[in-house]
């Protein structure tokens, strides 16, 4: 039997956490002064720099119904890569169901850095901006 890498049970806690909506589990399993980078053009995208704005996207992202189930991960020991369906299941029909990769970077037992990589960007951009619309104009540059 062999032991499983340190890392891989770093992103195992995070999933757990992630699929529970728990801020809390989440926040143990992230650096202080991570970095996650969401890739596209949409309400949501862009890098979150900090514990706070990674939870307060996660936050935001739990009201979409979005689900991540991990398919296959690769770990060394800086980084783990995982390639996963996120999906979701919405009764108002806005769903999406793609592929996404992610790059994770570990150190000293916690998630530093964060890349994400999805299979549809432009899928991902819909998806996003109408889960999420922005208010008009008038209440966005005041």
């Amino acid at each position: 039997m062999t032991e499983q890498h340190p890392n891989l049970a770093i992103i195992a806690q995070f999933f757990d956490a992630y699929g529970k909506n728990d801020l809390n589990g989440i926040r143990q399993v992230i650096d202080e002064n991570v970095k996650w980078t969401i890739p596209g053009h949409h309400p949501l995208s862009g890098t979150k720099i900090g514990v706070d704005e990674v939870l307060a996207f996660f936050s935001h992202l739990g009201k979409s119904d979005f689900k991540a189930d991990p398919i296959v991960l690769g770990v060394n020991d800086d980084y783990v890569v995982d390639c996963h369906r996120g999906w979701s299941n919405r009764e108002d029909g806005n769903n999406i169901d793609i592929l996404w990769c992610l790059l994770w970077k570990i150190e000293n037992g916690k998630i530093t850095e964060v890349v994400n990589f999805a299979a549809d960007q432009h899928e991902a951009d819909r998806f996003f901006y109408k889960a999420y619309q922005l208010k008009p104009i008038q209440d966005r540059v005041v």
